[in-house]
């Protein structure tokens, strides 16, 4: 891993934690649909830094998450529950973003807001676990 891996990955990392804040932020306001959407945001930046120290990057959303499912998930490096996870988040970032009249609870924003954590911190183990071999 280059230094210049290791500090986009770091900056990607960091502006998920931002984005997570985020949608914490908009779930407090009962802004739900923008909870669901920066939740997905959160989680998509936190596979980006994953990608980052693999020196792949992909310009569509699809490319990113299939990319990351197929290399991580399903071999291994991460629990099934993360691919679920984004699946999930994914699916409903879109229909709350592009289907007319699309409701999200209160308990569907906490859900994603949950996911999105529990992505960013498997994603966070991973990373340092990264960085100590790095050391």
């Amino acid at each position: 891993m280059t230094d210049k891996q290791h500090n986009l990955s770091h900056y990607r990392m960091s502006q998920a934690e931002e984005t997570l804040q985020s949608a914490k932020l908009c779930l407090e306001n009962h802004f739900f649909k923008d909870a669901v959407n920066r939740s997905y945001y959160a989680a998509f930046y936190g596979i980006k830094a994953v990608l980052a120290l693999e020196n792949v990057d992909f310009k569509r959303h699809k490319d990113v998450v299939a990319y990351f499912n197929q290399h991580f998930v399903a071999s291994g490096l991460f629990e099934n529950t993360v691919g679920k996870r984004l699946a999930r988040l994914q699916k409903k970032r879109e229909s709350s973003d592009y289907d007319d009249f699309f409701l999200v609870s209160q308990t569907e924003a906490v859900e994603q807001v949950e996911s999105a954590e529990a992505i960013l911190e498997a994603i966070n183990l991973y990373l340092k676990e990264k960085q100590e071999c790095r050391e």
